[in-house]
């Protein structure tokens, strides 16, 4: 009689931080697994953009949802509409909604928001034939939208994806660690992060910039970690006033 030895794979673009998968490993279990990291098919320096604005406000300062909505309206305009942003919460979304709605409509771009416009794959459908549409979205949008191609030119990260600390699932995988923050809130907003980065780019001939209105990434002592988890996009610090200038001349490359 001969034995056989079972092999499960595990593949995605998105299960390394920092370039190396301990944090999936340590979540999984698969501490007896061989790993292989493998190269984007993309070329990320030619093909995306990613902006830090170096003045935004902290994301608790009041001045933080005044200095978004500006943001996110200013993207749009320079991109002709093709803008995704993604949220945190419900509430940010619908008050930035309310805020930006009326002043794109006179420029003739659509807002279309998760949860109002309708279900996700209706609003993603909306906003494909759409063409000068921003898009709002939260939770499940951060992962799986496919909008290849000219459909999306702009994506606009609110905050840092970090889950919020009250949740129950959170609580308990938290009481496992020495450091729960630095050890697995962090990596999975660094997941979280990365999914959300990826789609932007879905096929060889995109093109765009990314967003990222959270000055932690940048001020923090943990920022760093998301930068170098991130595509090796061409990078940009500028403030906020220079975003649509950024976000033209990448475009018209």
């Amino acid at each position: 009689m001969t034995s056989a030895t079972l092999s499960v794979a595990t593949t995605s673009a998105t299960l390394s931080t920092e370039r190396t998968f301990e944090h999936i490993i340590e979540r999984t279990g698969f501490t007896d697994s061989r790993e292989l990291l493998l190269g984007s098919p993309f070329d990320y320096p030619s093909a995306a953009v990613l902006c830090l604005p170096n003045d935004m406000p902290e994301p608790r300062s009041w001045a933080y949802q005044e200095a978004l909505e500006a943001a996110i309206k200013d993207a749009a305009i320079a991109a002709e509409g093709r803008t995704m942003a993604l949220f945190t919460s419900y509430s940010a979304l619908r008050s930035t909604a309310s805020s930006i709605k009326d002043d794109l409509k006179t420029r003739g771009i659509e807002v279309l928001q998760q949860g109002t416009d309708g279900p996700p794959a209706q609003v993603v459908r909306r906003f494909m034939q759409s063409p000068r549409a921003v898009l709002l979205g939260t939770a499940s949008f951060w992962e799986g939208v496919d909008l290849p191609g000219d459909a999306l030119s702009v994506l606009i990260v609110a905050r840092l994806p970090f889950t919020v600390p009250s949740e129950p699932v959170f609580q308990a995988r938290s009481e496992l660690y020495d450091n729960a923050f630095m050890q697995y809130a962090v990596p999975q907003a660094i997941l979280r992060l990365r999914q959300g980065f990826g789609r932007l780019i879905r096929t060889k001939t995109d093109r765009g910039a990314v967003i990222i209105l959270d000055r932690r990434v940048t001020a923090s002592r943990y920022g760093s970690a998301f930068l170098r988890s991130l595509p090796p996009a061409r990078r940009v610090d500028c403030a906020l006033y220079q975003l649509p200038d950024v976000i033209r001349s990448h475009l018209v490359r």
